[in-house]
C-alpha cells in the first residue's frame, strides 16, 4: 500500500515537472530568445506561475530563465526606437577600403567590435540614412 502511494507520488512529481518544463517560454518560443524587453506574454507568465503553485524553486527558475533570455516578452513589443535624426554618417572611400579598415572605422566610431567573417553578419549598401529603417525592418523580418 505504501509502495503504491509512493509510486503514484513519483509519477505525479514527474508529470508536474514535465508540465513545468513545457510551460517554460524558452522551450516553447526559442525564436524569442535575445529580446531585451517589451510586453510580457500572459500565457508564458501564467505557465511559469503555475510552477510556483506546485513547487516554488522550479517556478522561480522558470521565471528567471524566461526573463534572462527574453522569451517571456511578446515579439515586436520592445520599447526601443531608432532616432534617424541622431544617426552619425561616416564617409569613407569604399574603393580603397578593406575589411580590416572598415572593422577599425566601426570600432573607432561606435566602440563596438565587428568582424566581417561572422556568419550572422549582413552587409548592405545604403544610398542615404533614410534607408536605415527599411533595411533594419527587412533584416528583422527575415530572421
Amino acid at each position: 500500500m505504501v509502495s503504491k502511494l509512493f509510486g503514484m507520488l513519483k509519477v505525479l512529481v514527474c508529470i508536474v515537472l514535465i508540465a513545468q518544463m513545457v510551460g517554460c517560454g524558452t522551450i516553447m518560443y526559442p525564436s524569442r530568445r535575445g529580446q531585451q524587453g517589451g510586453k510580457i506574454d500572459a500565457g508564458v507568465a501564467i505557465m511559469d506561475g503555475i510552477g510556483l503553485l506546485f513547487f516554488v524553486i522550479p517556478g522561480v527558475i522558470a521565471f528567471a530563465i524566461d526573463f534572462s533570455t527574453g522569451a517571456i516578452y511578446l515579439p515586436g513589443t520592445s520599447n526601443s526606437s531608432l532616432d534617424i535624426n541622431n544617426i552619425k554618417v561616416v564617409k569613407f572611400d569604399a574603393r580603397h577600403g578593406t575589411n580590416e579598415s572598415l572593422e577599425y572605422i566601426i570600432k573607432k566610431e561606435t566602440g563596438f567590435g565587428v568582424k566581417f567573417s561572422q556568419a550572422n553578419l549582413r552587409v548592405t549598401r545604403l544610398s542615404s540614412k533614410d534607408d536605415v529603417r527599411l533595411n533594419l525592418a527587412k533584416a528583422y523580418c527575415s530572421r
